[in-house]
């Protein structure tokens, strides 16, 4: 298939397309390489994918791997409702994953514009190509945030997401109903992925994996909100990508469980671990005590997270199967290997 991934040089995309390259796609990524977070690790998740950083600065250019003949990548914003019909119409995409937006439940309290830009008119632009040029299944990045304050766990996609407490949270709220308005109007096979807390090799370093084992090492003091007693659905990468994987490789029309053209998953661990037992493990594996700073609940964040997956087990037969202790070995082998350099 010929796939386009959206936010190709983020956490997900980068491992997304890394994936889908590896089984024989096709894949286009596409990122406006912003600078959220340190542009530098983009620019390097884009190097193991075969292209240079010279080669992904240009607007608009479309450049080849020279790593893989089956991946090229193109800078691009999704709000450019000028470019991004030219290069649907170009390129013939079969399926598209948007994994691109804005993200961070705590900087949308800072910077709300960039939240909108991106994760609201750039998707309504992917929706709307989608529509004129004949895409046969979007994949989109959801997120455990749509939850909100819901006190009933684990998390299901039954469950009422009407209160998110975030601009973040409501944006992706947002992309859900945009998203089943255009299948129900333009017989537009959509799946809505809810992401729960992702970790891994080269994951973002605002995420409580990097900001922890960072400061560990540094002998900085770790800040832990609501003074410790927080959870959350921690997921590998791997089982994250594998799970996307599948959904974009079973054709939609193909697939039974689909009773009508929009579809939203939770996907995650299927399991909710203690933040304090998390730091225990980072802990552990660097063989060295964080200093911790007990601070209060952040606006915006909630007490637990944790994702009921039964319908992508048994939709898809996904099995999330990365134990905590390994995923964290793996993320500080990656950390102390490339942040020494």
């Amino acid at each position: 298939m010929k796939i386009l991934v959206t936010g190709a040089a983020g956490f997900i995309g980068y491992h997304l397309a890394k994936a889908l390259i590896k089984n024989g796609h096709v894949v286009t990524g596409l990122d406006n390489l912003n600078n959220y977070y340190d542009v530098h690790l983009k620019y390097a998740r884009l190097g193991e994918l075969g292209i240079e950083q010279s080669q992904a600065e240009p607007w608009g250019v479309i450049s080849k791997s020279s790593t893989f003949s089956n991946f090229s990548f193109i800078r691009m914003g999704l709000e450019n409702r000028t470019e991004l019909p030219k290069l649907f119409m170009k390129e013939k995409f079969d399926v598209v994953c948007n994994l691109a937006a804005q993200a961070g439940v705590r900087y949308s309290l800072e910077n709300p514009e960039a939240y909108m830009d991106s994760n609201m008119v750039g998707f309504l632009n992917v929706l709307e190509c989608c529509r004129h040029y004949a895409i046969k299944h979007l994949v989109y990045a959801s997120s455990s945030s749509v939850y909100g304050l819901n006190k009933k766990v684990p998390f299901e996609t039954s469950d009422c997401v009407d209160q998110p407490i975030s601009l973040y949270a409501a944006t992706k709220k947002s992309n859900e109903l945009m998203a089943y308005t255009y299948s129900h109007l333009f017989d537009i096979p959509t799946t809505g992925l809810r992401f729960f807390t992702v970790y891994g090799p080269w994951g973002r370093p605002d995420m409580a994996m990097f900001l922890f084992t960072d400061a560990i090492i540094k002998n900085k003091p770790i800040k832990i909100f609501n003074y410790g007693n927080l959870e959350r659905d921690f997921t590998y990468i791997d089982d994250i990508t594998e799970g996307v994987v599948r959904i974009l490789e079973t054709p939609f029309e193909k697939n039974k469980c689909h009773k009508e053209l929009y579809k939203v998953y939770n996907i995650g661990n299927n399991k909710s671990v203690k933040l304090m037992d998390f730091i225990t493990v980072i802990e552990d594996t660097l063989k060295k005590k964080a200093q911790k700073q007990m601070l209060p609940m952040q606006p915006g964040d909630v007490v637990k997270t944790w994702a009921n997956v039964d319908d992508l087990i048994q939709d898809y037969d996904y099995r999330p199967n990365t134990p905590i202790k390994l995923g964290v070995k793996r993320y500080v082998d990656w950390y102390l290997k490339f942040y020494s350099n």
